[in-house]
């Protein structure tokens, strides 16, 4: 029988039970936005192939170094992180996208799934800003400032 230790960082349980909750929700956003890319990389065709191959692997890249920090937030948090993939479709907003979609598809579909990560990211702040926990509000910062910009550069590219 193991015991487990009392979780003393200035967050009260319900508090950090509702913040791992949302991270849970961020996670699995995170997670469905990189498998996202990540197929739109292996799939791309056309005239920006690539531009839009190299960009998608940038992007999935830094999701996968993305998850591996909200996960262990949870953790931190005192709480398992969700990792299997009936979890993430359960606590998922990102739409799923049946087939494979011409190239200018997958950027406005990655383009709503960066935005849907910011939105799931934000909705947090007054759960974790009431808790004090300036070092969850730090990694949804970053995170906010990260897929802003990504969705900047790929609303970018469907200009004229």
């Amino acid at each position: 029988m193991t015991s487990r230790m009392k979780i003393d960082i200035g967050i009260d349980d319900a508090a950090r039970a509702a913040i791992a909750d949302g991270l849970g929700r961020l996670l699995a956003d995170s997670y469905s936005l990189y498998l996202q890319t990540h197929n739109f990389h292996w799939n791309v065709t056309g005239p920006m192939f690539q531009t839009l191959h190299v960009m998608f692997e940038s992007q999935y890249t830094e999701l996968a170094t993305a998850v591996d920090l909200v996960a262990e937030r949870i953790r931190s948090l005192g709480f398992p992180a969700p990792a299997t993939y009936a979890e993430f479709t359960r606590l998922s907003s990102i739409t799923n996208v049946d087939g494979v979609p011409k190239a200018d598809e997958m950027i406005r579909v990655l383009v709503d799934g960066q935005q849907t990560v910011v939105r799931t990211a934000r909705s947090l702040f007054p759960v974790v800003e009431a808790a004090g926990d300036e070092a969850t509000a730090d990694l949804l910062t970053q995170r906010i400032q990260l897929h802003e910009k990504t969705a900047w550069m790929l609303r970018s590219l469907l200009e004229q």
